[in-house]
């Protein structure tokens, strides 16, 4: 699997940031280096390839149920709410 991803606190945020990412204010990529907690925002939230088990379930779960290029969520996780770009 590859995929990016953009981490960030709340629901709401993460839908703002989706909101503006579906109506071309802003890269899916430049909204990660702007608003993502996640160490990948200097790669524009790239995390290259992983697999099957290392990445927490419902993030994972998320990536098998989207195809290339989809983006998804947002997604809750331990760690906070992912918008993810489906990437590989």
């Amino acid at each position: 699997m590859k995929a990016s991803h953009i981490l960030v606190s709340s629901e709401p945020e993460a839908k703002r940031i989706l909101d503006d990412i579906k109506n071309g204010k802003m890269s899916f990529e430049d909204a990660a280096r702007s608003f993502s907690m996640c160490p990948s925002k200097r790669q524009g939230g790239d995390l290259g390839n992983f697999e099957k088990g290392q990445m927490v379930k419902p993030f994972e779960d998320a990536c098998l149920k989207g195809k290339k290029g989809d983006l998804v969520g947002p997604v809750k996780t331990e760690f906070g709410f992912h918008l993810i770009k489906v990437t590989g």
